[in-house]
């Protein structure tokens, strides 16, 4: 049987392919140069179309934002005008011309944004891939994606700079075979990232160890002019401060300033469903713990009652001595003592009431529902007195409290220096799952109070109130403490220290030591809190046991 002959574009051999590729070649760049033709030729029709299409854009936009009362005198003002151009000379005419004008002077090219870093910022990212090669690269990688005289491009995307020609962001990719998965590896690649991006700001590190890349972005200061106020806030819900957003899934409307903002607040639950109903605070001098715990004690007021054991004795607190729902504010030892033993028995009490309520089938009583929060400023100095006098640590009376008060509505707040923290109890320790540790903080402090390293790099100088919040086993996040100053304090701004006042409950009895009738003047510190504990349950609250 005879072959068949093959097709002929089989058998025309190479020559036909590289002619007939040669022949669609040349019709591409005529279609191209057609184009571009085309595009100069039009370009003032682009142009004016472009300027036509903007102007009617802007004109829907102000008939939409005019008032439905205001669109018919508009509409004869526009007739009116358009009446006046028809029966002028050349009116249409110049008409005409002048909105070509106007369609060609906004339809203009604008400047084109500079995409890309211009020569010096790329100096600065060839020389930070260039200190990034010894920790990314190993002699047995047959391709290397950070090399000594590597380009950067292939390694560092989507870099942002700020006005000074420092980083702000940036997306690095490193080699699959990097220990990513250890602390320590890191630790090194973010110090050095810190300190050739610019020290003196707060970075974010964001690892993503599925991708094999790194995002370092540089956070913005938290607000600082948020003062405290009436928080929107639900039951067992109180305000530690305000953090990023995006950090929290939630946010409150809040005033800063004279501005009325929705900002991302750091709540933290108390009571009886909470895993973490107590609180320990530690910080600098100076760094706002104080701040903190004037703070909540304006938020406990608004349900609960407080008692407030100062140990700095410096009158921070006296703004809040014979308020109502203030059970005392004490400052000596001897006070201290006789507060925090009525606060033990106390809970004692409530537990006992709540059981016999929930044994015979009835509700909790009220006063064991009502919320009790102890505050203890600065313990350690009262450890230290203690010591010599040879009588007890107020902090060990703090133990019934901290087992067992979160079940009967007792809170307990506990805020130190962070270089005294070895003198708090081992029980207060143990039993305050929720932390805070404000003012400058090394990595490592950070970290040995909230047990968690912060995600980002504590800078050395901050404002007062800012430091870091975990709650339990969450998250690090940053906190920014409303500004509650003592509004007796001569340094207090006039605007902060109306805030405060206009938060304080009405008083009840004279302050402390304030001679004259129905004063305490000459009673000695546990007559005092016991008369203090008396005529608050004859306000209302809660009975001592």
């Amino acid at each position: 049987m005879a072959r068949r002959p093959l097709p002929r574009i089989l058998t025309g051999g190479s020559a036909q392919i590289a002619r007939g590729s040669a022949r669609i070649a040349r019709g591409r760049d005529m279609a191209r140069t057609a184009a571009d033709s085309a595009t100069d030729v039009l370009h003032p029709l682009i142009t004016i179309a472009r300027g036509l299409r903007m102007l009617a854009a802007a004109g829907r936009r102000r008939w939409a934002a005019t008032p439905k009362d205001r669109r018919g005198p508009a509409l004869f003002l526009v007739a009116a005008v358009v009446l006046v151009v028809a029966l002028m000379p050349y009116g249409p005419l110049l008409a005409v011309i002048a909105v070509m004008g106007v369609a060609g002077w906004q339809g203009r090219d604008r400047t084109p944004v500079r995409t890309g870093p211009d020569e010096a910022e790329a100096r600065r990212l060839q020389s930070l891939y260039e200190a990034l090669v010894p920790y990314f690269s190993v002699p047995e990688d047959p391709n290397p994606l950070f090399a000594h005289g590597g380009e950067w491009s292939g390694a560092l995307d989507e870099p942002a700079f700020d006005g000074d020609g420092r980083l702000t962001r940036l997306r690095l990719t490193y080699p699959p075979y990097f220990p990513d998965g250890e602390p320590d590896a890191r630790a090194r690649i973010e110090h050095l990232l810190h300190a050739k991006s610019g020290r003196g700001r707060e970075y974010l590190f964001d690892w993503d160890e599925e991708a094999n890349q790194l995002v370092m972005t540089v956070l913005s200061p938290l607000p600082t002019a948020i003062a405290a106020q009436r928080f929107v806030t639900g039951p067992g819900e109180s305000v530690l401060g305000f953090t990023d957003d995006g950090a929290v899934r939630r946010t409150v409307p809040v005033l800063a300033g004279e501005e009325s903002v929705d900002a991302p607040p750091v709540l933290w639950r108390t009571g009886p469903r909470s895993t973490e109903p107590h609180l320990l605070v530690a910080g600098q001098p100076g760094s706002g713990a104080t701040s903190l715990l004037r703070c909540l004690a304006l938020q406990a007021l608004q349900d609960g009652d407080v008692l407030i054991v100062e140990g700095s004795g410096t009158g921070e607190f006296a703004c809040l001595d014979g308020r109502t729902g203030v059970l005392a504010v004490e400052s000596g030892l001897s006070g201290a003592l006789a507060g925090l033993e009525w606060a033990a028995n106390e809970t004692e009490r409530r537990l006992i009431a709540a059981s016999r309520a929930r044994q015979s089938g009835r509700p909790a009583p009220a006063d064991t529902r009502r919320p009790l929060w102890i505050l203890l400023d600065r313990p350690s100095v009262f450890g230290h007195l203690a010591a010599a006098e040879g009588r007890p640590d107020p902090q060990e009376l703090l133990r019934m409290p901290l087992r067992h008060g979160g079940a009967v509505r007792v809170t307990v707040v506990v805020a130190d220096q962070l270089d005294s923290l070895d003198m708090i109890d081992e029980a207060v320790r143990s039993h305050t799952r929720a932390r805070v540790v404000l003012g400058p903080a090394s990595p490592a402090q950070v970290e040995e109070v909230l047990g968690a390293p912060p995600h980002t790099t504590p800078t050395p100088e901050v404002p007062p109130g800012r430091g870091y919040a975990r709650l339990g086993r969450g998250p690090v996040l940053r906190l920014q403490v409303p500004a509650t100053p003592d509004p007796y304090d001569d340094a207090t701004s006039e605007t902060h220290r109306r805030a405060v006042l206009g938060l304080l409950p009405p008083r009840t009895t004279p302050p402390a030591g304030t001679p004259g009738p129905g004063g305490t003047g000459g009673a000695t510190d546990e007559e005092r809190v016991t008369e203090r504990v008396v005529e608050q349950a004859h306000a209302g609250a809660p009975a001592e046991g």
